[in-house]
């Protein structure tokens, strides 16, 4: 792998959805540090936001639109004619979707379909990863891991549309894929974590907000416990499979797990305890009763298979993640540039990928 990720992505076509949220922005720098030609497709960034930070109102080589404008989306894609496509773009909150179930549907599920179909008409494409999440699988309260064989579902809406898209792109690979040229996977990853993250209702940007406010952060959930990954982690591995799956090996065009060792599973209150040691100062917290809405108390992920079938691994246990991520928040409050930090840790993300392989 040491000269592998550059040497491929250089000049390479690639159509990129959702480019000006918190993960499609980190993949976008990226990919253009590799050389890469990506023509982003989004939603206007947030403000605050990665994108906002490192990009201002710059619109990079791409376009602000919906995923749900199914004519325009066709429409650029023909323009483009990329080789390759990552779909980021979605509406990737638990507790907006309990807020705007309708718009989670329409943007996820419907969303989806209609870049399918903007793949379809587009004979350029050879590789297609679709992201979705580990919060797909049904909810069967256990202390396993899930493994990509296991039940979909979901009871929020969020994860529901989620769970939806896994088996539409299952079923667009089988009715309209085969013996098309075209290589279709969705890849499943656990809750990153990452500088430049602004999000709302997600605990690290919750908890940065906060510390650095001097307020009193309040969780709901202190026992509830996530995979935890840096972002640079599942980023790395839609690249090994999309290299795969440009390379025309079908027995990767399937579904993916992407999730940290076991060690990173950690409960929201420890994360919090974590971050609070990372951080000068005497940063406070308190548990609240929350409003009742359902969130999972306890997921893992079992990504053997991408470690056995893809060559991937995790590089980072949960303190390095951590660190990287609570380094990330400290220098940009002290002047340094967005864009910078993000591709210094790439770089060093990068080195490490290098020096393990």
């Amino acid at each position: 792998m040491v000269e592998k990720l550059p040497n491929f992505w250089s000049g390479r076509r690639v159509f990129l959805t959702g480019h000006t949220g918190f993960k499609g922005c980190w993949f976008l720098i990226w990919l253009k540090m590799l050389g890469a030609d990506v023509f982003g497709y989004s939603l206007p960034p947030l403000d605050p936001s990665l994108y906002k930070s490192a990009f201002g109102d710059r619109e990079m080589n791409g376009i602000f639109a919906d995923v749900r404008d199914k004519d325009g989306l066709k429409r650029e894609m023909t323009a483009q004619a990329p080789e390759m496509v990552f779909h980021f773009a979605a509406q990737p909150l638990v507790r907006e979707s309990y807020k705007q179930p309708v718009l989670t549907y329409e943007t996820n599920v419907m969303g989806t379909v209609n870049l399918l179909e903007a793949v379809r008409g587009a004979r350029s494409v050879k590789s297609v990863v679709v992201i979705t999440t580990d919060k797909c699988y049904r909810d069967m309260d256990w202390e396993w891991a899930y493994r990509e064989t296991d039940e979909l579902g979901g009871v929020d809406p969020y994860s529901s549309s989620k769970a939806c898209v896994e088996l539409l792109c299952d079923a667009w690979r089988q009715s309209f894929f085969k013996d098309s040229g075209t290589l279709l996977a969705t890849a499943r990853a656990g809750n990153v974590i990452g500088g430049g993250d602004w999000s709302e209702d997600r605990l690290v940007p919750d908890a940065m907000r906060a510390f650095q406010r001097g307020e009193t952060l309040e969780i709901r959930s202190p026992n509830a416990v996530r995979p935890w990954q840096h972002v640079l982690e599942p980023l790395y591995g839609y690249m090994l499979l999309a290299e795969r799956l440009y390379a025309g090996d079908d027995s990767r065009a399937d579904a993916w797990n992407f999730g940290p060792s076991a060690e990173s599973a950690k409960s929201v209150e420890g994360v919090v305890q974590a971050i609070r040691e990372a951080l000068p100062g005497d940063a406070k917290y308190k548990i609240t009763g929350g409003d009742n809405l359902h969130e999972t108390l306890l997921l893992r992920l079992d990504a053997s298979k991408a470690i056995q079938k893809l060559g991937w691994r995790p590089k980072l246990d949960f303190k390095e993640a951590l660190s990287m991520t609570v380094e990330w928040y400290r220098r940009a409050w002290d002047g340094c540039g967005a864009l910078s930090l993000t591709r210094e840790q790439i770089s060093k993300y990068m080195e490490m990928c290098i020096a393990n392989e």
